[in-house]
């Protein structure tokens, strides 16, 4: 067998022209089909995205896994279909690529465990007999692209991990506007995700700063009002701990915080916590006598479901011998 040594890795065979030609930048994302076959007498199929159901979107420029798809990509013009066949050497990242790409959206229970370790991944793989195949018996591989879409990096938004710090400062405003938006329209589910959105960018960014500091505490502070609005949604949609959860977060930087007492206070009522639930009313009468007669509406209901539950648990347990 001659050596390959003079062979091209990358060699491209256009199938299908493109209908125009695309500059890609840094930042571009691109979404392709794609189908993987093996270069042996079988012409094997490893993977076809169209079967997956869902094309492959990918961002040049951030370092994805398998960098020979970044180099090819950029070889198509817009709605081309082209074969490349690559060389062993730039593909030997292929099975785990494809692994985490035939498990996405899978419950977590159904998905293979994957293993670090040398010695166990050579023992016992990824969970995929073709893929343990080609980590054992790396081969030349055909990639059959067909480029769907192309978007420069200003025409799309951007998913937080490809941000830098400024663009995060830039994007919480729009993000909390948003929300603000969709929750008058009634739409608390997408209020929430936009709400959630900003704040974990909020935490990304306390991240880098030092607990206490001048710059962390403003964060901190532009995080709190996001936390009760998603607080705010969540107990329109009756999720009660998770209301607990982060109007508690709220008060531990703001203990007199009337707006996470109150909701935290219908999130106790909702969980049926009823103790926890008549300290927190109980608390925001004390700070804001405004609130006195909302509150005393929320009390006698309390009481009146208390007397209600009571009553039931009475009921079950007549003729009952213990």
């Amino acid at each position: 067998m001659e050596a390959k040594s003079n062979a091209p890795l990358i060699t491209k065979n256009i199938l299908h022209a493109g209908s125009k030609s695309v500059s890609f930048v840094s930042g571009t994302k691109v979404f392709f089909h794609f189908q993987t076959i093996k270069c042996d007498e079988e012409r094997t199929i490893i993977d076809d995205s169209r079967k997956l159901g869902k094309p492959m979107e990918l961002v040049l420029g951030k370092k994805f896994s398998l960098e020979v798809w970044e180099t090819i990509v950029q070889m198509m013009a817009l709605h081309e279909v082209a074969s490349f066949t690559v060389d062993k050497s730039l593909v030997s990242g292929y099975p785990f690529i494809s692994k985490t790409w035939r498990e996405a959206g899978k419950p977590k229970e159904k998905q293979h465990r994957s293993h670090c370790c040398g010695v166990t991944l050579q023992n016992e793989g990824i969970g995929y007999d073709d893929l343990n195949q080609l980590i054992k018996q790396p081969c030349d591989l055909e990639f059959i692209l067909e480029l769907i879409k192309v978007a420069a990096p200003e025409d799309y938004e951007k998913e937080s991990w490809q941000m830098n710090e400024e663009e995060k400062l830039n994007a919480i405003p729009s993000l909390h506007a948003n929300g603000n938006v969709l929750f008058r329209n009634k739409e608390y589910k997408a209020a929430s995700d936009k709400y959630a959105q900003a704040i974990g960018m909020l935490e990304q960014l306390m991240l880098m700063e030092k607990p206490g500091d001048e710059e962390w505490i403003a964060l901190e502070k532009q995080k709190l009002p996001l936390l009760l609005n998603f607080a705010q949604c969540k107990l329109y949609e009756k999720e009660y701990y998770k209301v607990i959860e982060h109007c508690s977060t709220v008060l531990k930087s703001e203990p007199d915080n009337v707006k996470a007492l109150f909701r935290r206070a219908k999130a106790h009522v909702g969980a049926w916590n009823p103790r926890e639930a008549r300290e927190d009313f109980t608390r925001v009468m004390e700070l804001d006598q405004s609130l006195l007669t909302a509150v005393q509406k929320e009390l006698k209901q309390l009481d009146e479901l208390k007397k209600k539950r009571d009553e039931e648990d009475r009921d079950k347990l007549k003729g009952k011998i213990f």
